[in-house]
């Protein structure tokens, strides 16, 4: 019997945490599913629907109005739920300008991409109104190149959030919410813990410094992007230590399998050996699996900007994978 493709075959609903980290920040998250964060929304989940039940956990602990979203990349599953804030009252949607030109560029095609990857994340897609776009754009430097990053500080009556980009990684515009008087971290994607690590879009030379970058914040808890929040200096340590640990061992295993002249199938059973040991029984490992070694070969390549993922590029590449 042939392996369903990325999350096809994954249908059961999971469990739903929302717990609070510090006196005005909270977590969403959801047994390795995507998560979010509440200070302002960061992250938008993947339809209006599931937007619609954040929200109603918002209101068990606020009535304050739901002004600001904030994408901390561009991919669907974060983002296509934005419009439920909207309806809500919402009047901004920030993003850096890395992840505006992504959707610029990629946005269509992730979209149905990830649709299709993901059918219980996108059950009520129909009610998702297109692509999501920033009402406000974060510009300045490059932090990969040792420039000073633009920097969006928002004041909720006393709460001062921090929004920048501290460099590349999981995608080339990945932004951060930093609550510095609270110590709390949400990092979207840039960190995850006990889950795959997805880095079809990955810039996987520069990421660990990008977490180093994160780790000197000294953060006492964080939510990453997905997996269970993280509270304490160790604990947030813990889950940096584990991205790092993905992203260095499959970016290696790709180098080794590029300078071997291996084709994507031979990649794939190269990297498993280094991986698998580590990380084979987590959330999501199969599906993240084929998109991370194909990226980490072409990286490995000298194919520095990510190709576009379509609905047919991924099928191409799993019927590549069962061959």
């Amino acid at each position: 019997m042939s392996k369903a493709f990325a999350s096809q075959a994954d249908l059961e609903d999971k469990k739903i945490t929302f717990e609070q980290l510090s006196p005005h920040c909270w977590a969403y998250t959801a047994e390795g599913d995507p998560n979010s964060g509440v200070i302002m929304v960061s992250d938008a989940t993947a339809t209006p629907a599931m937007a619609r039940d954040l929200i109603k956990q918002i209101r068990t602990v606020s009535d304050k109005p739901i002004k600001y979203v904030l994408l901390t990349h561009y991919h669907a599953v974060r983002v296509l739920g934005a419009s439920a804030y909207v309806e809500e009252g919402a009047t901004e949607v920030i993003a850096s300008q890395g992840t505006f030109e992504l959707i610029v560029e990629r946005g269509a095609q992730d979209m149905q991409s990830e649709m299709e990857r993901f059918p219980r994340l996108f059950r009520g897609a129909d009610g998702v109104p297109g692509l999501t776009w920033p009402t406000m754009v974060i510009g300045g430097g490059d932090a990969t190149k040792g420039e000073v990053p633009g920097k969006l500080n928002i004041d909720l009556g006393g709460v001062k959030v921090q929004i920048w980009s501290p460099g590349y990684g999981h995608t080339r515009g990945d932004t951060i919410a930093w609550v510095e008087e609270e110590k709390v971290l949400f990092s979207g994607d840039l960190v995850e813990y006990e889950a795959g690590v997805y880095t079809g879009d990955a810039q996987l030379a520069e990421w660990p410094a990008t977490l180093e970058a994160l780790r000197a914040l000294q953060a006492e808890a964080i939510v990453p992007g997905r997996g269970e929040a993280m509270k304490g200096a160790a604990d947030v340590n813990k889950a940096l230590d584990y991205t790092q640990r993905w992203v260095t061992t499959l970016f290696q295993a790709g180098k080794e399998a590029a300078a071997a002249g291996m084709d994507l199938k031979a990649a794939m059973a190269h990297t498993r050996k280094s991986m698998d040991p580590i990380f084979g029984k987590v959330f999501i490992y199969e599906h993240c699996l084929p998109f991370d070694v194909s990226r980490a070969y072409d990286e490995a390549s000298g194919i520095k900007n990510p190709r576009i993922w379509t609905a047919e590029r991924d099928m191409e590449m799993w019927k590549a994978l069962q061959a």
